[in-house]
């Protein structure tokens, strides 16, 4: 239901509070006591079947006994009551509940289902149960059991720990710190993390968002709206459970040991453009700044103090955290020599000499805000005998207040050590993000830093992938089916081989021996051309070989051969007596003596389905633990991406005589093992282990693949198991124009760049107002991102392109709201090419698609002089009408479910 109804969640007419009594320590109590003292300006009703009246206020004994219904209801009830109370709620009309009383279960059976059973076909919407409660202060409201009313700003918090949301809500009163809303989800029986994700993305009150996790339900519902939020505006998360488990027992490759929980909350989180920091206190350091600051481009960090020491623990910090130390400008010194006193540091970080004063402060500060050289300013003080930390506060802000709109956009950063109350307040009243050290104060600064990158990353363009990017996704196909067939959990090393030939990922040719004498008989040939072969033990139940040292490797002679293969079986049955033993593997020794040993793979996990894996490979894999995980799909800029993200990415470069890896041949197996997840949603695990990557390109020299039959994780259209709606391939068509020509029908990709630029020049300033209402001469690399870069879980866009020449002919856009209820679209045709018939094809599959979707209504504004598109509008069944808000514009809707399918 996502966004449906949450308005009056947050800014209700009317509340009435179920439950509660006049003991000191009641919750329906302190929600009453808590919306009179915010100043709530609604109605406020109290029902309490056992009292006529509790702290002045009359009560009535049953929700349909107030005269008046309410919108939000507040519901602190015993647990055996709370489905009756949901229940008359909904029946009344109430659009929302907020559930306090813990101890409702979960489950089929529960209390809990039973509320949900109540509330749904009503529409109600429920937050909670076994929740803090909602706080709005922009409409005074404080439906809540916090303990106080936080200031009205521009923070929205989302908790699921009640005890988090209340700590914030305190942390932000003592520093002036205000909030759009406080949340706490509880339970999370309806409203989750998407739907106030979405709420807030869209909310003008909120400029930034902060997170606490426990864990996520509806993981794909979730990353639809954390990517669409984080391009609006900064989300700031904090999880708990980040303790590293050990090795699962469980784990059969090395993949799904390397793909803890937490790690894989990691990937999600980075892969939808959020900010995670660590701990609570990180949170808090990022709402400081987040409260006080906008993003800002750069990451360069001037450091002013009146001590040298605490300037240099700030530079240590700067570097521990990977930050950039700015360098002074020639003239910046010049200035400064002439302003300061003899003995200042001459260099950066600034140091004023400890008896520095206001004046001294404030023709720093001046200077180094007047430098092109740095991106920030953290300015530091440490109280002394000979200065007044209120004197240089003053002197921070009122010099801040003078600067001319530019220099006083540049971010400002404060520590001021000795918690003066009265330097402190002068601060927050100029909004100066101030922090207890100099050690918070650089991770706030990062915090901005890491934020603004990773938004640029989300706005760059992907490099194409290479014309011989193809793959045989029936043959992977026909040899997983024929193994689940078989009841097979694993593909035989012959099958995997095959698998990863139709992929295009190089892997080394396997044969099966099934005893001594028949692994002689194939290496024999190998040996005879002068090649040493490997010998490796074949069982479906040791999945890791090195475990009974069942690897031998460089073997030269029929009679090494003979002897390791008989070891190797021997050892096998000594230490894994239950074990089935299906043979041995014969392969070449593969010599690569500049290669660097990795791994690549796929894992899964409950909540987010396929996870790639990728790090430094071999038998030590999970004790080395240098690996990254992301979630598919990719695309190669990703994959560089997630390469870079491991140590062993350093030594991929060239060092010493040994020349660079193939970097772009190692990313190029992880886009292809991505394509492979989304293909064959059976393949439940990968390893390829070790992958040799060297200047010649990569070779998987061991490979196993584990599969079952695919179990739904995600409900509605798009692969079954990925977090991540992946690129529509049953959107790819061909279709007939009305000149006779015809011309192929695809979603666009993110590596489109090029090609709407291409498109765009070729469209007439007149059209590209008729689209975009208002006239558009450049198209920015960020307006082109929007563009090309979509969610497919809620935007769909349809390129037509001319075969023969591979231009962009038109182009049809749909974006879906939350609720998958309506959807907005825009269409554009190339301004040379009107009249072909394309438009006309191009809304019929849009519509069609909308249908696909499950959307219930098509609509768009078209401005009333664009006579072209309103009767193509109006001949494909929309109705069209005036806009209400704008006489120049026409507003056409289309009911999917009745319109003539194309």
């Amino acid at each position: 239901m996502s966004t449906y109804h949450l308005q009056t969640v947050f800014r209700p007419r009317s509340v009435a509070v179920v439950g509660g009594s006049p003991r000191a320590r009641s919750a329906g109590r302190a929600v009453v006591r808590n919306l009179r003292e915010a100043g709530f300006a609604g109605q406020i009703g109290w029902v309490n079947p056992r009292h006529a009246q509790i702290d002045g206020l009359r009560t009535v004994k049953r929700l349909k006994d107030l005269p008046w219904v309410p919108d939000l209801v507040v519901i602190t009830a015993p647990p055996a009551k709370v489905t009756q109370v949901v229940a008359a709620a909904a029946e009344l009309g109430v659009a929302a509940a907020i559930i306090l009383t813990a101890g409702l279960g979960r489950g089929p059976g529960s209390l809990a289902a039973q509320v949900e059973a109540a509330a749904r076909p009503k529409g109600m919407r429920v937050l909670g149960p076994h929740c803090l409660g909602v706080i709005a202060p922009h409409a005074r409201l404080n439906a809540s059991i916090a303990a106080r009313t936080p200031l009205a700003g521009d923070l929205a918090l989302i908790s699921e720990s009640s005890a988090v949301a209340a700590a914030l809500v305190e942390w932000g009163a003592a520093r002036s710190i205000g909030f759009s809303a406080v949340v706490s989800l509880g339970d999370a029986l309806d409203v989750d993390f998407g739907d106030l994700l979405d709420h807030f993305a869209a909310d003008y009150r909120t400029r930034a968002i902060l997170l606490y996790v426990d864990q996520i339900s509806d993981a794909r519902k979730f990353m639809s709206a954390a990517r669409a939020a984080a391009r609006a505006k900064p989300v700031v998360v904090v999880k708990s459970g980040r303790q590293p488990r050990t090795a699962d027992a469980r784990a059969e490759t090395h993949s799904q040991a390397l793909a803890a929980s937490d790690a894989v909350y990691g990937a999600a989180f980075n892969r939808a453009g959020l900010l995670r920091v660590g701990a609570l206190d990180e949170l808090f350091t990022a709402a400081e700044t987040l409260g006080r600051r906008g993003t800002f481009p750069g990451h360069r960090l001037a450091i002013l103090s009146n001590g040298g020491g605490i300037g240099r623990l700030a530079v240590d910090q700067l570097q521990a955290l990977g930050g950039t130390l700015a360098t002074l400008s020639p003239a910046t010194v010049d200035r400064l020599d002439r302003a300061l006193s003899q003995g200042w540091s001459r260099d950066n970080p600034v140091d004023i000499v400890v008896d520095a004063g206001g004046e001294r402060y404030a023709a720093a500060v001046e200077a180094l805000l007047a430098d092109d050289g740095n991106d920030a300013l953290l300015v530091i003080n440490v109280p002394t005998a000979f200065t007044s930390s209120v004197e240089a506060a003053q002197a921070l802000t009122r010099t801040l207040g003078q600067c001319p709109h530019p220099l006083r956009d540049k971010p400002v950063f404060a520590v001021w050590l000795g918690n003066d109350e009265q330097a402190t307040a002068t601060l927050n009243t100029a909004r100066v993000p101030t922090y207890p050290s100099e050690a918070e104060a650089v991770r706030g600064f990062q915090h901005l830093v890491r934020y603004r990158k990773a938004q640029a990353a989300l706005m760059e363009t992907p490099p194409s992938l290479p014309a011989d990017f193809v793959v045989d996704a029936r043959a992977a196909r026909a040899l997983v089916d024929a193994a689940l067939a078989k009841g097979q959990q694993w593909l035989d090393p012959v099958a995997t081989h095959a698998l990863l030939e139709a992929y295009g990922i190089p892997s080394l040719a396997v044969m099966v021996a099934r005893d001594p004498q028949e692994a002689m008989e194939l290496a024999q040939p190998l040996l005879e051309q002068g090649a040493t072969v490997a010998v490796k033990v074949l069982s479906p139940d040791i999945p890791h070989k090195s475990d009974v040292d069942g690897v031998r490797l460089n073997l030269g002679t029929l009679q090494a051969v003979q002897q390791a293969a008989a070891s190797i079986l021997e050892r096998a049955r000594t230490l894994r007596p239950q074990a089935r033993l299906d043979g041995l593997l014969v392969q070449p020794t593969l010599v690569r003596p500049k290669a660097r040993e990795l791994i690549a793979g796929i894992a899964d996990d409950p909540v987010f389905g396929p996870v790639l894996v990728f790090g430094r490979g071999g038998t030590a894999v999970e004790v080395i633990d240098d690996k990254t995980l992301a979630l598919p799909p990719l695309d190669l800029r990703l994959a560089h991406e997630v390469i870079g993200r491991t140590r062993v990415s350093r030594i991929l470069a060239a060092y010493g005589d040994v020349p660079a890896a193939d970097v772009r041949a190692v990313a190029l197996v992880l886009v292809k093992l991505a394509q492979l997840a989304a293909d064959i949603p059976e393949i439940r695990g990968l390893d390829l282990n070790p992958l040799l990557a060297d200047a010649g390109g990569v070779m998987a020299l061991d490979a196993r693949i584990a599969i079952a039959p695919a179990r739904r994780l995600h409900k509605g259209r798009g692969h079954p198991r990925f977090a991540i709606f992946p690129y529509p391939t049953e959107w790819e068509r061909r279709i007939a124009l009305a000149d006779g020509g015809t011309a192929f029908v695809r979603p666009v990709r993110p590596e489109d760049d090029a090609l709407f630029r291409a498109f765009f020049a070729r469209v007439s300033d007149d059209d590209l107002r008729l689209r975009f209402f208002q006239s558009v001469r450049h198209f920015s690399h960020e307006f082109i991102a929007r563009l090309t870069q979509l969610d497919y879980a809620r935007s769909i866009a349809l390129v037509a392109i001319d075969p023969p020449t591979g231009e962009m002919l038109g182009a049809v856009r749909l974006h879906a709201d939350a609720d998958y209820d309506r959807g907005e679209y825009g269409i554009l045709i190339r301004s040379d090419l009107k009249g072909h018939g394309i438009g006309w094809k191009l809304m019929q599959i849009m519509i069609e698609y909308a249908r696909w979707q499950g959307l219930n209504v098509v609509e768009g504004q078209v401005l009333r002089e664009n006579s072209t598109m309103l009767a193509m509008c109006r001949t494909l069944g929309f109705k069209v009408r005036s806009d209400v808000d704008d006489p120049s514009l026409m507003h056409v809707t289309l009911p999917v479910r009745t319109a003539t399918p194309a």
